[in-house]
């Protein structure tokens, strides 16, 4: 995917607690294509890398591998910066060189679940900027119009409409 092309999370949002599973919800946009998805999982991070994955799952054909994942205070106090670091594989079961490589992103920020979400965005960025990635969101989206020609296939980034509460996603 060319760097113009690169993937830009347009938005996120979570919800979190003790005494309920975390739910995240994802809208992501490349060039002119875009994926949004919701997903369950173990806590805040989880659930945003699992909706990130399961936006893109026709795009990757599969889930990255996450095989790494730090964060490290950069000052002290309660306005210190994290920086996180992710590093992941290609999906399991891709073969030939997609199946290959190691990829890493970074990110600071003093809220740990954005440089999280961040950093999971830029490695997948260096994962795709690979040649043999080349041409990936397009084949999903030609995908996506002749297996489902469905008025849901694709949302639709509306800036506007990106001001309210986005926290209606989890009722569906």
């Amino acid at each position: 995917m060319p760097q113009q092309d690169a993937l830009h999370l347009a938005r996120w949002t979570v919800t979190s607690g003790s005494n309920a599973k975390s739910r995240g919800a994802v809208v992501i946009e490349a060039g002119d294509h875009h994926w949004q998805a919701s997903a369950s999982g173990n806590g805040a991070v989880d659930a945003l890398f699992r909706a990130v994955d399961k936006a893109l799952a026709e795009v990757l054909a599969g889930h990255p591998r996450l095989v790494g994942f730090v964060v490290r205070s950069l000052g002290e106090g309660p306005g210190a910066e994290g920086l996180v670091t992710v590093t992941i594989l290609p999906p399991a079961g891709a073969e030939g060189p997609r199946g290959e490589g190691e990829y890493s992103g970074a990110s600071t920020s003093t809220n740990i679940i954005a440089a999280s979400i961040e950093a999971y965005i830029e490695a997948l960025n260096k994962m795709l900027d690979e040649a043999h990635w080349a041409g990936a969101a397009e084949t999903a989206a030609a995908s996506r119009r002749t297996s489902r020609p469905t008025p849901r296939q694709r949302a639709e980034f509306d800036r506007e409409k990106a001001k309210h509460d986005t926290t209606s996603w989890f009722e569906q």
